[in-house]
């Protein structure tokens, strides 16, 4: 399972100019989503329907999940899409745990006070398709948080982007070209504006 796939999970909230922009924000929006990640999910998209309330616990194991990744990018900013939206850290990081206790074999994250957060694998009760597509998540999210990409998360400090993103390089200071361009763009009209 790719930890990464905790990345395209929480990047389900984009931005455009207008705005945040959530990709699941109806069942169809899900139903879309899991059928372009269907092999990293393990999930059949020829068979599989979303409910409304599958909906509701896939976005509240989403907005958990950012709230842990709003935490590893601390003392950096979080992501500026729902920042004073998330829900508090010890709820969603039981949420995490949980939800990723319904695979036959689960990571927990386990993230003690003023310590860094590790991953450990513990036995799990068979689930069906609802609760292994949200374990799956929260495994992947597990995995992040819980191995060496954690140190390298950042929020991409971009204009109107509320991206989350693994840094590659040292120097790498946003999620793409696209927001450095945007960043670059609107630091060179601040400083002509003000001149």
């Amino acid at each position: 399972m790719s930890s990464l796939l905790a990345l395209e999970f929480v990047s389900t909230i984009r931005a455009n100019r207008s705005g945040p922009v959530d990709a699941l924000e109806n069942v169809g929006g899900l139903t879309a989503w899991v059928g372009d990640h269907a092999p990293e999910l393990g999930i059949d998209p020829a068979t599989f329907v979303a409910t409304a309330e599958m909906r509701e616990e896939v976005v509240a194991l989403r907005q958990a999940i950012r709230a842990l990744f709003a935490r590893a990018v601390s003392p950096g900013p979080a992501s500026a899409a729902d920042a004073a939206r998330l829900p508090a850290f010890e709820p969603s990081l039981d949420l995490v745990n949980a939800t990723a206790a319904a695979v036959p074999v689960a990571p927990r994250l386990e993230w003690p006070q003023d310590e860094a957060p590790r991953a450990r694998t513990l036995p799990a009760l068979a689930a069906g398709d609802s609760a292994r597509l949200r374990a799956t998540l929260a495994s992947a999210a597990v995995d992040l948080l819980g191995g060496p990409h954690r140190e390298q998360l950042r929020a991409c400090p971009a204009p109107r982007c509320v991206l989350y993103f693994v840094r590659e390089h040292p120097r790498q200071e946003w999620c793409s070209v696209a927001c450095g361009n945007r960043a670059r763009a609107a630091r060179h009209y601040r400083q002509h504006k003000n001149a």
